[in-house]
């Protein structure tokens, strides 16, 4: 059964974000915690110590701290569970407003899904290159780690 959902989490960014990383929309793990990309096997946070040499003890000033936006694609959808793939009468956030209010340059989403719905609502409002990499959901567990790094590593290029 598909669920209603509202985005309930503010963008992390500021002025001096450089980079913004979209996905679609929490997971019903993010939802219950409250903050992004917050499922126990989810390797989104992993990654991103490994790329950056560091322990994330404060996700938003680690972030912020290395000038990197985070949101998603969606204020709403409907969704079953957190399957990206059930996604529908989905309604975009106001991308547009966060870029102009940072120094956002290049996007990259986290996944597919994220990709080709950042294309449909933003790409010919934006004119940014936009870079899909592979989902760090434990459902995509095709891709292993090394892959993961190696893939997301293509932020720091962008620092």
């Amino acid at each position: 059964m598909k669920t209603r959902v509202k985005h309930e989490f503010k963008p992390i960014y500021n002025e001096e974000s450089k980079i913004l990383i979209l996905g679609t929309i929490p997971s019903v793990k993010s939802r219950e915690v409250g903050f992004y990309y917050a499922h126990p096997k989810n390797r989104f946070w992993p990654v991103l110590e490994i790329i950056f040499e560091e322990k994330i003890e404060d996700k938003e000033a680690f972030l912020l701290k290395h000038h990197i936006a985070l949101w998603d694609v969606f204020a709403s959808c409907s969704i079953k569970g957190s399957s990206d793939a059930s996604i529908k009468n989905a309604k975009p956030n106001k991308i547009p407003k966060l870029l102009k209010e940072s120094n956002i340059k290049v996007i990259f989403t986290t996944g597919k899904t994220a990709y080709k719905y950042y294309l449909q609502f933003f790409k010919e409002k934006t004119h940014l290159p936009v870079f899909c990499l592979p989902s760090t959901s434990p459902a995509n567990c095709k891709i292993k780690m090394p892959e993961l790094v190696e893939e997301y590593s293509k932020i720091k290029e962008y620092l």
